[in-house]
């Protein structure tokens, strides 16, 4: 071992100019050298790196294929690689191409050919392969804590306003009235669906790919299951072409977040129309609002816009490796470097509107005054109308129907409401309408009458927050 290495990159003996230049005379052209090298993004993949190197390493060494001091003059270099890199010191170089190949690097010259056991039984097919899936389950775990932060926050927020009226929509037309508490719950429900599709996703890709080397597997009596193990995989990966060539477990996680980006620019639509004077449903604070630079009077919900805007970025990152992937043929190709960028910028995204959301939606203020207000709009009591006809006087739905859309027909002619018709109006629609059918009319008694699971009424709803709650523990 040299103690007294420097930063400068030495020459590797019988290796031409690269670490894998053996068969080659001469340098890589500039252009070949600026298409190929990946340390600028794949530098993300360090930690992931260093742990499969030193599962190998000690999988290696209680096989016997490498010496005990091989292996820790192996596992002590790659403990100061990793000091380095957490300090800030460690010389990431283009030279060497990718992450895989500047630790190996860094390694020799830390401890000279020693190092160079380390790549015994391994392929760095095999190696990215390892690295990649570990970033993106760290990835699918992030995902799914943030969205249960955001489920909380949610929560806080229904069960503070489980009783506050607000109008529901269908088409974006007032449709029935619903509690604030209950809309917010669908979110909930929303949410909850993405966190179980990345767990989903993080449990079919939880198979360690090492050990496959560049394609065909080794013939050194490695124990992959020891590997395995100590990354924290289920199992070893059953096939060495597919271990090397897979990315499909990356694509489900794409998947995955696109579809909770998705829901996230559903909600953010919703934010900015209910910040709208015209809405007028809940206020942000400056905390997640800005200004406009010729229009003082502007209070923009630019945080929610960008939000909504974060899923075609997501979605974008998607059909990337979809494209990429789609005319490979077994195994490797050079085509899945482009694998990283695209996943690493869509989980970007994801994770900053997650956290944005969270903090939105805790920050909010709904006008409760205005959303019960506009609650009754639209004749929203309609089916409420309806329903009274069907239960009182066993009339078929079709026909309360009927007479219900005659009723909102003579009210839209009066400029009144369901509930402003007088009983003489009502009856000379249908005779045996009642004095009681004033009960059913107001958007309160509208909402409390929803009582079937997972119905607005008040008590379904903070049934719901209990049962959530619970969940989330």
């Amino acid at each position: 071992m040299t103690d007294n290495a420097s930063d400068t990159p030495k020459p590797v003996k019988g290796q031409g100019q690269a670490m894998w230049g053996g068969r080659f005379t001469a340098k890589p052209a500039e252009l070949m050298q600026a298409i190929n090298v990946s340390i600028g993004f794949d530098k993300r993949l360090w930690a992931q790196d260093l742990a499969g190197s030193r599962a190998h390493a000690r999988m290696l060494m209680n096989q016997g294929v490498i010496s005990s001091s091989d292996g820790e003059e192996i596992l002590g270099g790659l403990a100061r690689i990793e000091d380095e890199i957490a300090t800030g010191t460690f010389p990431f170089r283009d030279e060497y191409e990718d992450i895989h190949m500047n630790i190996e690097a860094r390694l020799r010259e830390m401890i000279g050919a020693t190092a160079g056991r380390l790549h015994t039984a391994r392929s760095r097919n095999d190696q990215v392969a390892v690295d990649f899936r570990l970033w993106v389950r760290d990835a699918c775990d992030r995902s799914a804590g943030q969205l249960a932060a955001l489920q909380k926050a949610l929560l806080a927020q229904a069960e503070t306003y489980a009783d506050a009226l607000m109008p529901g929509f269908t088409h974006l037309q007032p449709a029935q009235p619903v509690t604030f508490g209950h809309h917010l719950m669908a979110y909930v429900e929303m949410f909850g669906r993405d966190a179980s599709r990345f767990r989903d996703a993080r449990a079919r890709m939880n198979e360690c790919p090492l050990g496959a080397a560049a394609l065909a597997g080794s013939p050194f009596p490695i124990d992959r299951q020891q590997t395995a193990t100590a990354l924290g995989f289920d199992r070893p990966t059953a096939n060495s072409l597919d271990s090397v060539s897979a990315r499909d477990f990356a694509l489900e996680a794409l998947s995955a977040a696109s579809i909770t980006a998705t829901h996230l620019s559903r909600l953010a639509e919703e934010i900015v129309l209910w910040t709208t004077p015209m809405f007028g449903f809940i206020k942000l604070t400056d905390a997640f609002t800005t200004g406009s630079s010729i229009m003082p009077q502007k209070k923009n919900p630019d945080a929610a816009e960008l939000i909504r805007a974060k899923v075609g970025r997501i979605l974008g990152s998607l059909t990337t490796l979809t494209v990429v992937m789609k005319g490979l043929p077994l195994a490797y190709s050079k085509d899945m470097q482009e694998d990283k960028v695209p996943t690493f910028e869509a989980f970007d995204a994801l994770e900053l509107s997650l956290l944005a959301m969270a903090g939105m939606v805790s920050d909010l203020t709904p006008h409760t005054d205005n959303m019960a207000k506009a609650a009754g709009a639209g004749f929203s009591t309609a089916t409420d109308l309806a329903d009274w006809l069907v239960r009182t006087l066993n009339m078929p739905f079709r026909d309360a129907h009927h007479v219900t859309g005659s009723a909102v027909k003579a009210a839209e002619g009066l400029g009144v409401d369901l509930a402003d018709l007088t009983l003489e109006q009502f009856q000379a629609i249908e005779s045996r309408i009642t004095q009681d059918v004033y009960a059913v009319l107001t958007p309160a008694a509208s909402a409390a009458s929803r009582m079937s699971y997972g119905g607005t009424a008040p008590a379904q709803v903070r049934a719901q927050i209990a049962r959530w709650k619970e969940v989330l523990a």
